[in-house]
């Protein structure tokens, strides 16, 4: 988790509202503060309204950092989502954050980072590619959906797509996009995976990379009223380092973990 120092709490507006889907937006916020100490992996808790409908705070990955602007990408899932989803420049929300811990980028244990998204799992992935970039480092995105329109990969350079349905891209899941990525490259070439999207994509992806011995982080979701460990509403199950399971506040040790913690 980031040191309390580092986490703010601001009362800001609106700045921009686009499209980046059915149903999904990127909300832009001016917020010094957070944008410059935030990283990849790191989220934020909004407070939608000043009204107590809805009550708590909703978490969102940090998708962009631009200057002193953060975006976020927002799916309309419920009636936090959907009033930010509708919401206009000039409106006033709370933001607090960064929160959370981020993708470990500089471990220097691979040479090419493969970023493995599902659905709405994409938002952190923009951010993500820039600091791999900024770092040197070879980059390619693997995106999957059950459809096209569930593809979000404005933005995102070097991407292969998989669908469901084979509406777009490669005719299946995104993890066996992978696995059919990983046998065109070089048996020499270190891979480390950085992912986020629906769980049953993530334990998948994680038997996948256990098996073949693949670095792998996973970014994970969860309920998450006060983002610091208050509330006690992120709590997860996650196994150990001798295999037992245990309990964790996502908030406090996440949202971004080793994938053998979500090995079954």
């Amino acid at each position: 988790m980031l040191p309390t120092s580092s986490i703010s709490d601001l009362r800001t507006q609106i700045s921009e509202t686009r499209q980046a889907g059915s149903g999904v937006s990127i909300i832009s916020m001016v917020c010094p503060e957070i944008a410059a100490t935030a990283r990849p992996g790191n989220f934020v808790n909004i407070k939608v309204n000043a009204s107590d409908q809805p009550l708590l705070r909703r978490p969102f990955c940090i998708h962009n950092v631009r200057g002193d602007i953060i975006d976020v990408m927002v799916k309309s899932v419920g009636r936090a989502t959907a009033q930010l989803c509708g919401s206009t420049c000039g409106e006033s929300i709370m933001v607090l954050g960064p929160l959370g811990n981020a993708f470990g980028t500089d471990t220097g244990d691979f040479d090419t980072a493969l970023l493995v998204s599902g659905g709405i799992g994409t938002a952190p992935m923009l951010f993500l590619e820039k600091r791999l970039a900024a770092e040197g480092h070879h980059f390619r995105h693997l995106v999957g959906g059950r459809t096209r329109s569930d593809l979000l990969t404005r933005g995102l350079s070097n991407c292969s797509t998989a669908t469901d349905d084979g509406s777009e891209g490669f005719h299946g899941n995104v993890v066996e996009l992978l696995r059919n990525h990983l046998a065109s490259r070089p048996s020499s070439e270190r891979s480390k995976v950085f992912a986020c999207g629906p769980n049953p994509m993530l334990k998948a992806l994680a038997r996948f990379c256990k098996e073949r011995d693949i670095s792998c982080e996973l970014s994970l979701e969860s309920i998450m009223g006060c983002g610091v460990g208050i509330c006690y509403g992120c709590m997860v199950e996650l196994n150990n380092a001798n295999g037992e399971k245990e309990s964790m506040l996502l908030c406090r040790e996440g949202p971004v973990i080793d994938s053998s913690r979500f090995t079954s």
